[in-house]
């Protein structure tokens, strides 16, 4: 009897641990964005990887990209952005 609950409750540990991943949200995708800050017009590449956001203060900042996966990629965003003069920097 003994046997037989230790391998109950070793197999109720195992399938307590394979559920929540088959159930599991996906992770959100990372990559870069282009943003740009409202007070002085720079454009800053920012990686969605890390675990804050840029601080708003005394600026706010506006995403003008879209999420691309490469940083080679967001820096060519940027620098067309420029060459557009919507962006200084």
């Amino acid at each position: 009897m003994r046997r037989l609950t230790t391998l109950a409750a070793a197999a109720a540990i195992a399938a307590a641990s394979i559920v929540p991943t088959a159930f599991a949200a996906p992770a959100p995708k990372s990559g870069y964005y282009v943003i740009r800050w409202d007070n002085t017009g720079i454009c800053q590449i920012w990686n969605t990887e890390l675990q804050s956001k840029p601080v708003e203060w005394p600026s706010t900042y506006k995403i003008v990209s879209k999420l691309v996966p490469t940083f080679v990629e967001a820096t060519n965003i940027q620098l067309k952005l420029r060459d557009e003069r919507r962006c200084f920097l």
